[in-house]
């Protein structure tokens, strides 16, 4: 029996997308070959590229509008190195919601004086920043759209004069923004998009080339547009999901019919949180992310029972951060509304049983 998957990543996706992927394994395209041993080169893996990256286009609206998408290697983690690397001259604005935002600062320190706009650190993440200024004395501004360990996600940016750089590792493609307004987008493919193993940026041609400073060509952003994301070898099994998975976005609907799905999703956890006296929720309210919902027991005396009916009810992947703990439901695109509506029920079984 499949189980209701809440893994923060890698994470759920599409039964149809499993299905094909898995027979791609053994046949691709009726070649004689599996996926896994064409060449890269192939005229059907090129396809499969060109595809899924002006799919990629598509679905953000973005066609037309100066911006590329590459499939890359090194996750979202080398984009953190990329993006100071390509973009970054004297200084750059970065906001801290989490760990994921604290480790691009990290990385991004070795290139130029940044300055961190707002965190709410002191209050161990459980809030978005809001108040904060930024300037045209930046090269850029940085934030993370959703924060995975936290349960908290930005509901509107900023507008602002200078490039405005995001993290949407976790939430890309599932909800509605004016992606226009945005001149770099990157994320891991492996917690909402595809399997592990490839990494999705969208860049505003117009903001490269800049720099003084020499950057390898791995990581400079002309030089893997100017390859059409086939510099070195790609992940070709990864990019050939993450195609599968865009595909099966787009017959839905697009973003628009999967932003209703999620956010039926989402009230319905959030509103046992709010109700069910056992339960209290992580993230403040109005900083709720629709993709991954954080709580803890009110009392951990719980703990073993509400486990042992989460695994009755065959609910996988619960576990908090190991560096927070608790709970987290990651409730990603692929994840259908009767998984949550299982989990709810569960919730309400401990209150009874308790």
């Amino acid at each position: 029996m499949k189980k209701h998957n809440f893994s923060a990543g890698p994470c759920i996706l599409p039964h149809s997308v499993f299905k094909e992927a898995s027979a791609a394994v053994l046949d691709f395209n009726n070649s004689g070959l599996s996926i896994l041993e064409i060449s890269h080169r192939s005229k059907d893996f090129v396809n499969v590229m060109e595809e899924a990256r002006s799919l990629v286009l598509d679905l953000l609206q973005l066609k037309n509008k100066g911006y590329q998408a590459l499939f890359l290697h090194g996750g979202a983690s080398t984009q953190f190195l990329s993006v100071a690397y390509n973009l970054l001259e004297k200084k750059a604005a970065y906001l801290n919601t989490g760990t994921w935002s604290s480790k691009a600062i990290k990385e991004a320190k070795m290139f130029g004086e940044i300055v961190e706009v707002g965190s709410f650190k002191d209050k161990s993440f459980s809030y978005i920043p809001k108040k904060y200024s930024i300037d045209r004395s930046y090269d850029y501004f940085h934030c993370t759209s959703n924060n995975t360990i936290y349960g908290t996600q930005i509901k509107k940016f900023p507008q602002i004069e200078i490039p405005l750089v995001c993290d949407m590792s976790s939430d890309i493609f599932s909800r509605q923004l004016d992606f226009s307004q945005f001149d770099l987008i990157y994320a891991g493919a492996q917690k909402n998009m595809g399997p592990a193993g490839t990494t999705l940026v969208v860049v505003k041609e117009s903001i490269l080339g800049k720099v003084t400073r020499k950057i390898p060509s791995l990581l400079n952003y002309q030089i893997q547009i100017e390859k059409e994301s086939m510099f070195n070898t790609p992940a070709v099994y990864a990019v050939y999901v993450s195609l599968l998975n865009l595909r099966w976005l787009q017959s839905l609907g697009g973003i628009k019919a999967i932003e209703e799905i999620n956010e039926k999703k989402a009230q319905l956890f959030y509103s046992e949180i709010d109700i069910n006296p056992l339960f209290k929720g992580y993230a403040a309210k109005e900083d709720r992310s629709t993709m991954n919902a954080t709580f803890n027991l009110e009392d951990n005396k719980l703990e073993p029972l509400f486990n042992q009916l989460l695994e009755e009810a065959n609910i996988n992947g619960l576990n908090g951060h190991r560096s927070v703990g608790g709970y987290r439901a990651s409730m990603y695109n692929a994840l259908p509304l009767s998984s949550v509506e299982t989990l709810v029920e569960v919730m309400s079984e401990l209150e009874r049983k308790a």
